[in-house]
């Protein structure tokens, strides 16, 4: 079965418009939240992920309803302009059970395999509530341009939450970053080393595939 899950970051403005169209190619169980850009300046033509309030657009799609999200969130939302937002599509390997397969996929999806060519990925840190700027700059160290903040809260209140001597709080911040596959290894190696755990921050970081994304500038070649 042929599985993406759907990501889109835009202006806070134009969550509902990105909600419709991911309507009209057919997809469900549609998740939104709310976070911010942090790209500097510098790097906001080539992101488009500046320090503002953003809408993160999510759902599951199958391979024919994905190319239709890309071909309307190209037409309402200029999305494959830099500036406009990043659309991108993270591989599924599988979902539990036949009925949710059936309804994600509203029976009009047969079987197939992802595709597997990864030129860019989806790098997720966790981090205590607070310090997204400092993991954001020590990804920016090593080259990473910009991200988006989201909010988050974890769930092991009532036990104990002691790591390397350092409480670990509830309050969390997620920061997406997509990077350049060949970048990928040294933004996560800057945020390990210098806001890993046993720091304050005590973030972790993981990476996921992106089988396609619009909305990122190509980077240029000699």
């Amino acid at each position: 079965m042929e599985l993406y899950f759907c990501i889109a970051v835009v202006d806070r403005a134009q969550e509902a418009t990105t909600t419709q169209l991911y309507k009209a190619a057919g997809l469900h169980q549609i998740l939104t939240t709310f976070g911010r850009g942090t790209a500097r300046s510098e790097h906001l033509a080539y992101y488009g992920l500046d320090a503002t309030e953003k809408a993160v657009v999510c759902a599951v799609a199958g391979a024919a309803q994905a190319r239709e999200a890309f071909k309307q969130a190209r037409r309402v939302l200029r999305i494959d302009i830099p500036g406009n937002g990043i659309m991108m599509t993270v591989p599924l390997k599988s979902v539990a059970g036949g009925r949710t397969f059936a309804y994600l996929m509203d029976n009009s999806e047969k079987g197939g395999i992802p595709e597997m060519k990864f030129e860019h990925e989806l790098i997720i840190v966790v981090m205590n509530e607070g310090f997204s700027d400092f993991v954001m700059d020590a990804a920016r160290s090593v080259g990473a341009g910009g991200g988006t903040v989201l909010h988050a809260k974890g769930t092991a209140s009532g036990v104990e939450k002691n790591f390397f001597g350092l409480n670990i709080v509830d309050e969390k911040d997620m920061l997406y970053i997509v990077a350049y596959s060949d970048e990928k290894a040294a933004i996560m190696r800057a945020i390990s080393e210098k806001a890993g755990p046993g720091t304050d921050a005590g973030a972790i970081c993981f990476s996921l595939p992106i089988s396609s994304v619009v909305g990122l500038r190509q980077r240029e070649t000699d």
